[in-house]
């Protein structure tokens, strides 16, 4: 049997990056037909505003133009994520920071990692590509001229959640056809194979479709409730488990950064991102190791607010995934599959790659998913436990030292074979592109040396010749140069954002002339 009628049970980020993904696939066919099935009863969760620089190839492959992601959902440009005081205060400084920029490292071919190792007073890590310190500068990684989805500097963005959704929404109906409905559902019958044979709504009314993606969120209405499928819990990982969420005003004169700020506390970090209009700020932490009130008034402190009236919006976190993502007729994507928490960003970037995924492999016929299913639950299960490993590493590496929370992410967590081994090589040799055989690793050998490294992990190293050495440090002054370059002509963030405003209303009142 042909598969023709997909439900997508939720919209949202999720629910419309997977209707995008498979309307361009499907596109093409028209007797399919992909409905997205949106409770106004639920809320979106709204709270993953930043992205990667992978999602500006979706977003170009589905045909959003950038200037409508910039204009319509209040975004602004990420070049990457500034981490404070993830490191020992007596050791590095009360104000330490490092970056984890998205701009590739040695942009002149040489990997220049043992010269820096050897010379890191001179040469630090966050030297390695220009992005770092252009950011630090407040400068945009766009030049006026800079065409679309392109910059000096690699970026991705930060955007309104509610609004991203809308954008994607819009375009699934517009250019693929998609449809809408409203309608809450409450449970789903399966047949006698086991498969979702149909959703039922609150109002009574069953409606049948050929195969079903479950994009509800932390409920997972069909792939937990329905189908039973087991949950991989990471919790021994990954320890925090709560997030206390603020929306906070900007004026709008000031300056906005470049970058995510994650600031580190004694039971976690609170991250701090600015889109045009304001700062979404959260305040994540492990709840053994800190009560609901501390945490409370921990993030008003940062906040500079007074705690009397201060109630921010508290998320319980439940980290780890399913053991299949694809079960029968069903695919789970987005929240339903799983969760890390929000620490660089994972949750657009892990949907946004199994929905990718599932399109690319979308059974046609009912009898095309046995054979399409294991490619598609082992890729996405090796991507989960190596995000896992990569957000874990964060923790594991630090050298604070100040609290339980510290002490046992150092030495008291669980951590997987595969990060252990490659942990016990870098500290003999540096992180290298063969050490990442798979290509399904979603972060990479320049993301671990940029992390590894602005932590200050030790690793032993090489020595190397005097041809290495002068090779090196050309290179690496040439970066230099690029950056001071890049830092006196880029525009401010700010006025790059100002400037396309001010070109969009002069071009309406144009039109409207």
């Amino acid at each position: 049997m042909k598969i023709l009628k997909i439900a997508i049970i939720g919209g949202g980020t999720a629910g419309w990056l997977a209707a995008n993904h498979l309307g361009r696939e499907m596109h093409a066919d028209p007797a399919v037909q992909i409905t997205v099935i949106e409770s106004d009863e639920v809320p979106i969760i709204g709270v993953g505003e930043g992205t990667v620089p992978a999602i500006k190839g979706s977003l170009r492959k589905f045909g959003i133009s950038e200037a409508e992601l910039l204009l319509h959902c209040e975004t602004t440009f990420k070049a990457g994520i500034k981490f404070q005081n993830w490191l020992d205060e007596a050791v590095h400084g009360p104000d330490h920071f490092y970056y984890h920029p998205f701009a590739s490292a040695y942009p002149g071919g040489l990997d220049a990692s043992p010269f820096c190792l050897q010379n890191s007073a001179h040469f630090p890590f966050s030297d390695v590509s220009v992005a770092a310190r252009v950011a630090e500068a407040m400068r945009s990684p766009k030049q006026i001229a800079s065409g679309p989805y392109e910059g000096e500097v690699d970026y991705a963005y930060h955007v309104n959640a509610h609004q991203f959704a809308g954008l994607l929404a819009r375009n699934a109906q517009q250019r693929f056809g998609v449809t809408h409905r409203v309608a809450t559902i409450t449970g789903a019958e399966r047949d006698a194979e086991g498969n979702i044979a149909c959703l039922v709504l609150k109002s009574g009314e069953r409606e049948a479709y050929d195969f079903y993606i479950d994009c509800s969120g932390f409920a997972s209405l069909l792939t937990h409730r329905t189908l039973k499928v087991p949950f991989v819990d990471k919790s021994n990982q990954i320890l925090t488990d709560t997030a206390l969420v603020q929306q906070v005003p900007t004026a709008h004169e000031a300056e906005i950064p470049p970058y995510t700020l994650a600031t580190a506390h004694r039971a976690g970090w609170i991250w701090d991102i600015p889109v045009t209009e304001r700062r979404g700020t959260g305040f994540v932490y492990a709840s053994q190791y800190m009560q609901e009130d501390e945490a409370v008034a921990a993030f008003a402190r940062y906040l500079g607010r007074p705690l009397e009236g201060f109630a921010p919006r508290k998320i319980a976190m439940k980290i780890g995934y399913r053991q299949q993502a694809w079960t029968h007729n069903c695919v789970a994507l987005g929240l339903a599959q799983g969760f890390v928490e929000p620490l660089e960003a994972t949750s657009i970037l892990l949907t946004d790659f199994a929905a990718g995924l599932l399109a690319r492999n979308f059974p046609r016929w009912r009898g095309d998913a046995e054979r399409l299913r294991p490619h598609v639950n082992q890729v996405l299960g090796y991507a989960w436990e190596r995000i896992i490993d990569f957000v874990q590493m964060h923790y594991h590496v630090s050298d604070r030292n100040d609290s339980a929370f510290w002490r046992d992410n150092r030495f008291g967590t669980h951590v997987s074979e595969l990060l252990r081994e490659r942990l016990d090589k870098w500290r003999i040799y540096h992180p290298q592109q063969t050490d990442f055989s798979s290509r399904f690793d979603l972060f990479g050998v320049e993301n671990y040396l940029y992390v590894l490294y602005g932590m200050r992990f030790a690793t032993r190293g090489f020595p190397i010749s005097e041809f290495e050495r002068s090779d090196s440090h050309q290179q690496l002054e040439r970066i230099r140069a690029q950056t001071a370059r890049l830092v006196a002509q880029l525009p401010s963030h700010r006025d790059w954002l100002n400037g396309l405003r001010e070109a969009a209303r002069a071009q309406q009142i144009g039109a409207a002339a």
